[in-house]
């Protein structure tokens, strides 16, 4: 089996795209939590997906420009791949909530993936997920639905 290759595309007009990044030694897992992401952060620049395809063995994600801010490299990358549970509340400037490490990108999925997740107890319904590889962390912006999570009758 032909090893897979992720390719991101910025959208250029009405039927137009220009390669802008290349992975051709990447995981399947990898590949399918980055497109559960709206947004990839690279090189300073937030995009936000637009749509994602398979071709063959290449699989796309196709962006445009959302922002761009200043590049921030870490001191010291995380070990292991970090998630990073934030509250989405731009006034505050999202706060981290829960921080969690996994080893696979399939562990990271199956939680961005969720539409609800549980943090001590109380219920938040997930809004959108990230991808920033400036910093290295998956981010996961979640909003409190109110609600709390009741023990299960045993």
């Amino acid at each position: 089996m032909t090893r897979p290759i992720l390719e991101y595309r910025l959208l250029k007009g009405m039927n137009g795209f220009e390669p802008i990044f290349h992975y051709p030694d990447i995981e399947l897992g990898q590949i399918l939590a980055r497109r559960e992401c709206e947004f990839f952060v690279k090189e300073g620049i937030t995009y936000k997906q637009r749509s994602s395809a398979k071709e063959g063995n290449l699989f796309l994600i196709y962006v445009d420009t959302y922002e761009e801010e200043p590049v921030t490299d870490p001191l010291f990358p995380p070990p292991g791949l970090l998630l990073e549970i934030r509250e989405l509340d731009q006034r505050k400037n999202h706060p981290i909530l829960k921080q969690e490490t996994y080893e696979d990108h399939l562990d990271i999925l199956s939680v961005i993936g969720s539409v609800y997740i549980y943090i001590d107890g109380h219920e938040y319904e997930r809004d959108s997920a990230e991808i920033d590889e400036d910093r290295s962390v998956y981010i996961l912006y979640v909003k409190a639905t109110g609600e709390t999570l009741k023990e299960e009758a045993r």
